[in-house]
């Protein structure tokens, strides 16, 4: 009966041993949410003291890109960890084919509950999740502590949490912090005028109501006690919902915040490291101990977690598709330069929240009608626009200055027009014969998808990675 006894306790803590040893994850993706809007990267108006106090007890990188800065593409991508064109779902409202690997597919396969609740935009995912929410309360968040307080105890879980913040239109709450428009600091890009500083306002109440989820989730973890055994990842789809913004190329619209934190496995620091967003998924799986799928385009960023002043890549590619306006625009990032091909230059470069639909672009189109805009508000009017953008970040940080033509720059030019050149073939992009044309609209048909980027020559189902390092 002892020996019985016996052995039932050690198979007991055997199916137990996967739970304790290996760690859990919340990947927390917000909507349309550009890297300095949050305190702890120097913002001194917006509050996020949940966001910017995982920050401290994390690694907060300051060179994290987006693939692309369009909603469901790019959360196509990150599942992925592949290029948008790769994906086969490259434009907005298009949907990830069944043959697309998900990386935390791959972790449910391996003993992991994973569980998405709130904003999808991907695809019908039953066989990655097996719980699946659309999420409650005005940021789709108000059920997330309730989902992992009853999660099941004997499996570590990978928590997908997709907020509908910061996306339009807003929702005021009484709950979380309100702003002063008066206080706001308007973009060098945008118009200073009232209807944009209201507009900005009431875009920070909805950052700041991710970093009150934050918090919650946080709490959550202490109640359970699992807080060193959690790392906890927060980042952003796409820039912030305003003209120049989402769906550009520029840091607004591209760089995203990237915060990850678990006590007693990551010590504080801040990175200036390169990643990509379809770095994410082998990073997690390395974390994990599960095995990446040969697909995935993407490196995982682990070695920069141990010692924050480490390398994994040298060059992020990111690529502009159809987000209700045609567009083919595709970016660089290397070193302090940043470099831009546009393959449709006779087009305006348009989003929903760049034409007068929304406050800030109501604004911006009526001043330039009356004359009253600067030249660096005047981006999203240029027609045409440029062939190729150069800029220096660091010198040029909303990337204003445009060095293309400069003759000191031409060096540095061809070397990222080439680097890009490399990347496209290898990864197989094309720019549509037949592409994507704009949305109609006033009533036009939501989804008038045709050819996609990649498709000519079978993108889909390329694998190989593209540049990582300069050599």
């Amino acid at each position: 009966m002892k020996n019985l006894l016996l052995l039932i306790a050690v198979l007991c803590l055997f199916v137990q041993s996967p739970a304790e040893d290996r760690p859990n994850f919340i990947f927390f993706i917000t909507d349309d949410i550009s890297q300095e809007d949050l305190g702890c990267y120097g913002n001194a108006f917006v509050k996020t003291p949940h966001l910017d106090a995982l920050a401290d007890r994390g690694i907060r990188f300051n060179n994290a890109y987006l693939t692309i800065s369009s909603c469901s593409p790019s959360r196509c991508s990150i599942i992925t960890s592949r290029y948008p064109h790769n994906t086969g779902a490259p434009e907005l409202h298009s949907v990830l084919p069944d043959d697309q690997v998900r990386f935390p597919k791959l972790m449910r396969d391996a003993g992991y509950y994973t569980v998405l609740s709130g904003k999808n935009h991907i695809a019908k995912l039953t066989e990655t999740f097996e719980t699946i929410s659309n999420g409650k309360g005005p940021g789709k968040s108000d059920d997330w502590v309730e989902l992992l307080a009853n999660r099941p105890a004997d499996k570590p879980f990978f928590a997908w949490f997709g907020s509908s913040d910061a996306h339009r239109g807003w929702a005021i709450d009484d709950e979380n912090t309100t702003y002063d428009p008066a206080e706001v600091e308007v973009p060098p890009y945008l118009y200073d005028g009232a209807q944009t500083r209201a507009d900005l306002a009431d875009y920070y109440h909805e950052v700041s109501r991710t970093d009150s989820t934050m918090g919650k989730l946080i709490d959550e973890l202490k109640r359970q006690g699992i807080e060193d055994n959690t790392y906890v990842i927060y980042m952003a789809d796409n820039g912030r919902p305003f003209p120049r913004c989402k769906t550009r190329l520029y840091d607004s619209g591209i760089k995203t915040p990237f915060l990850i934190a678990c006590p007693g496995k990551i010590d504080p620091a801040v990175t200036d490291s390169l990643i990509s967003s379809i770095d994410v998924g082998p990073t997690v799986l390395e974390l994990a101990g599960v095995e990446a799928d040969n697909q995935m385009q993407g490196v995982s960023f682990t070695n920069i977690l141990a010692d924050s002043t480490a390398t994994t890549r040298e060059v992020v590619f990111a690529e502009h598709n159809w987000h209700v306006f045609q567009a083919h625009e595709r970016m660089v990032r290397m070193r302090d330069f940043l470099y831009i091909r546009n393959n449709f230059p006779d087009r305006q470069s348009l989003c929903t929240e760049s034409d007068p639909s929304y406050p800030a672009g109501e604004e911006l189109w009526k001043k330039q009608d009356k004359g009253k805009l600067n030249a660096n508000q005047q981006d999203i009017f240029l027609i045409p626009r440029p062939a190729q953008e150069l800029y220096h970040v660091g010198d040029d940080p909303d990337q204003l200055s445009n060095l293309a033509s400069n003759p000191e720059y031409q060096e540095q030019l061809e070397e990222m027009a080439g680097l890009l050149s490399r990347w496209t073939e290898e990864t197989g992009d094309t720019v549509p014969t037949d592409p994507t044309p704009d949305r109609d609209l006033a009533g036009g048909e939501r989804n008038p998808h045709r050819e996609f980027p990649g498709a000519s020559v079978n993108a889909g189902q390329n694998t190989a990675k593209g540049p990582i390092s300069l050599d």
